[in-house]
């Protein structure tokens, strides 16, 4: 037992007999646990801290904080339930785990780790700097670190060391050997595609009046106006079909694409260089675009129009079909494809940037942090691909819109559009484009896991 007074006396900061919220979490903090765990979010409240979740599952009297007999037998509980996995752990059987053993777990659940990232792990548990990890260091981890399983355990230490997450956001880039399976895709394409579909749909509104800021400019929200009376508040949604129907299927060939050529690029090392990322990412996001692209454009015509122009996306299809021609489909890809150059340079380089601080402070990387972080390296790309993606649009709607008479040179049409509008111009739309990213990460984020544990417990 005196290994766990010495834990009890550690914790008590202020000497009072007492452990309280506060003082666990400026321990987590220390040591650098972050309440990351799916599990223990699952288990309260949302707003429920990890910390106050310890406390209040041993707190027997109810008054908020631990005393020693509270603590001992959520300490006793710990105890029994981690000495089996800790004996797993020491493949050497010495009474202690290292770097080796840290790379030999992630291993056997598919993962390749440098000894660098298994050293900072081994760091986050060694108290006394021999760079192993006994039972007793281990024990005092696992406590302050409510998780349940080692599958668990080695996602609380990925999560906390803020692993590679590549370019795209929406989609998981940095996978498992096992996760590259297409079996094991199926949950998490289809919690993917729901999340997307149910974010782009409530996003719909906001996703129309930034194609028409694009392309009519200030005229923009008279218009809106004007079709909101005469089509009815069902008009806001023009277009919405397509673009779920483009969305999912594009984003899961470039993760997939992005995988399958990341596993040949890496071999056996840890991770990719960022001109790799960068090459990688410009690669699958470009086959994905061109695969999908004529539905983009038939996204735009749906958004520019009045409602009621088409008879739905095969109306407006073959529309474009006959009075124009089959090169219509593809109009405005060549700014498009021009765009993603330094959309994903940019966003690649803010992220790794980004990162490589976040990784000095582990305090960064919790969810909410994450997220912003991830929607400033898109905010980055964006700006410096924006003026581009203008240019798409207007071509894209250039056949009947006298305010889109784009040059299809891009230089030209540059120049067109600053002679006409100025500097801000080339920013048309690009405030909603912001607005509209933060529920549609929002959804994204909350909805990717509900749904992927709800489809692993009925399929």
């Amino acid at each position: 037992m005196e290994h766990f007074q010495r834990l009890f006396a550690k914790l008590d900061k202020n000497k009072d007999g007492f452990i309280s919220v506060q003082e666990l979490h400026e321990e987590m903090r220390r040591v650098g646990v972050v309440c990351g765990d799916e599990k223990a979010r699952r288990s309260g409240p949302p707003w429920t801290p990890t910390e106050q979740m310890i406390v209040a599952n041993s707190d027997r009297d109810k008054d908020g904080r631990l005393d020693y007999e509270e603590f001992l037998g959520y300490m006793m509980d710990r105890e029994q339930k981690w000495k089996i996995d800790f004996q797993a752990l020491d493949k050497k059987n010495c009474g202690a785990i290292d770097q080796e053993d840290i790379i030999n777990v992630f291993k056997e659940l598919g993962v390749v780790i440098s000894k660098t990232n298994a050293k900072r792990i081994i760091q986050m548990m060694d108290e006394d700097s021999s760079m192993t990890v006994d039972w007793g260091e281990f024990l005092h981890h696992v406590i302050i670190n409510p998780v349940e399983n080692i599958g668990e355990l080695v996602s609380s230490w990925k999560h906390t060391l803020v692993f590679d997450v590549g370019e795209s956001r929406s989609m998981p880039i940095e996978l498992t050997q096992e996760e590259t399976d297409l079996s094991v895709w199926r949950n998490f394409i289809l919690a993917a595609g729901a999340a997307d579909a149910v974010s782009r749909t409530v996003t719909a509104p906001i996703d129309r009046l930034k194609t028409q800021l694009q392309v009519y400019g200030s005229k923009a929200v008279s218009l809106g106006l004007q079709d909101l009376k005469t089509g009815g508040l069902r008009s806001m949604w023009q277009g919405n079909a397509v673009n779920v129907l483009k969305g999912t299927p594009q984003s899961t060939l470039q993760c997939f694409l992005y995988a399958q050529m990341r596993k040949q690029v890496l071999g056996e090392r840890d991770c990719l260089s960022v001109e790799q990322r960068f090459g990688l990412g410009c690669v699958s996001g470009a086959v994905a675009h061109a695969a999908f692209y004529p539905l983009e454009v038939l996204k735009v015509r749906l958004n520019v129009q009045q409602a009621g122009t088409y008879r739905g996306l095969l109306g407006c299809a073959k529309s474009i079909y006959h009075s124009e021609s089959v090169s219509a489909f593809y109009r405005g890809f060549r700014p498009s494809l021009l765009c993603m150059i330094p959309y994903a340079g940019v966003e690649c380089a803010v992220h790794q940037s980004i990162m490589s601080w976040a990784r000095r402070n582990p305090t960064n990387s919790s969810d909410s942090k994450l997220l912003f972080f991830s929607f400033v390296a898109f905010a980055s790309g964006q700006a410096s691909s924006y003026p581009l993606a203008v240019i798409r649009t207007q071509q894209q709607a250039q056949a009947f819109t006298s305010n889109s008479q784009t040059s299809t040179h891009i230089l030209q049409a540059l120049m067109g559009i600053y002679e006409k509008s100025g500097v801000r111009g080339f920013y048309s739309g690009m405030g909603a484009s912001f607005v509209r990213a933060v529920p549609c990460a929002l959804l994204n984020y909350t909805l990717i896991s509900k749904l992927e544990e709800l489809l692993s417990s009925h399929l």
